[in-house]
């Protein structure tokens, strides 16, 4: 069995959810779950595994050349963007082709991209956070490109849609990438940031307190990677679980350090 596909799943959700850094700990992670399968150790759901990697990286490509071809016209930025996470997924020549001929595919019209979400949601099965990463992935390629127009907005709900996650959700995700991309670097940024931070916590500014603090603690609830591996999140996902726990953290305390509380 070839065992690339777990680094370069992991790769890419980290390499999406946290930069270069993100990516090394998603190529760690992803490289003990392709021991797991070479072994036959340490996967949660046997040999499904092997089918679930493959084609939720093909289907990164695939969905990721959807979005960029929606608006009649794939942009160099977008191009760039797609050779940026190949690059960062370190594939081999073999590999980078096969990618390419996903993004290839998922730009054509007629590619059943429908078809093949609900095959992966279906293969999926219950495991939402696997389904959030890939939104996540897709989101953060459309964001790195500039501002996302009506049409690729709506090409990225279909999507977040076709794998059971909802506009709620999504709303959060664009929020949660928003502000890691924001900072807290220039004092321009503060407004937005705080804007950005309460939205991560799915609460409104007008909120009080407690209802901030409520917010929080069910947030981290919801995201502890020892909770969700607990829930059956597969381990080269941990590292997005624990990435999502830092930036609800990050957004708590530029709440707390604006209002002042405890």
């Amino acid at each position: 069995m070839t065992t690339w596909f777990g680094k370069a799943v992991g790769g890419v959700v980290g390499l999406a959810a946290a930069g270069p850094a993100g990516f090394l700990v998603g190529l760690l992670l992803g490289h003990q779950f392709d021991q797991g399968l070479a072994s036959g150790r340490g996967v949660d759901f046997s040999s499904a595994s092997g089918e679930i990697s493959r084609l939720f990286f093909a289907l990164t490509f695939e969905a990721m050349g959807h979005v960029a071809k929606i608006d009649g016209r794939v942009s160099e930025a977008e191009i760039r963007e797609a050779r940026r996470i190949m690059h960062g997924m370190q594939l081999s020549p073999e590999q980078t082709r096969a990618a390419i001929e996903h993004f290839t595919a998922g730009k054509d019209p007629r590619h059943p991209l429908a078809e093949r979400l609900s095959l992966l949601a279906a293969k999926l099965g219950r495991r939402k956070d696997l389904a959030r990463a890939f939104v996540e992935i897709q989101m953060q390629a459309a964001l790195n490109v500039g501002s996302i127009g009506g049409e690729k907005r709506r090409a990225l709900w279909q999507i977040a849609s076709a794998l059971g996650v909802g506009r709620a959700e999504v709303a959060q995700i664009e929020a949660v990438l928003r502000v890691r991309a924001l900072g807290e670097s220039s004092a321009e940024a503060r407004p937005a940031a705080l804007e950005e931070a309460y939205r991560t916590l799915g609460v409104d500014p007008g909120a009080s307190d407690a209802d901030v603090k409520r917010a929080y603690r069910r947030l981290l609830n919801q995201h502890h990677p020892d909770k969700l591996i607990a829930r059956g999140l597969p381990q080269p996902m941990a590292g997005v679980a624990e990435q999502k726990t830092h930036e609800i953290r990050a957004a708590y305390e530029r709440i707390r350090a604006e209002r002042g509380f405890r």
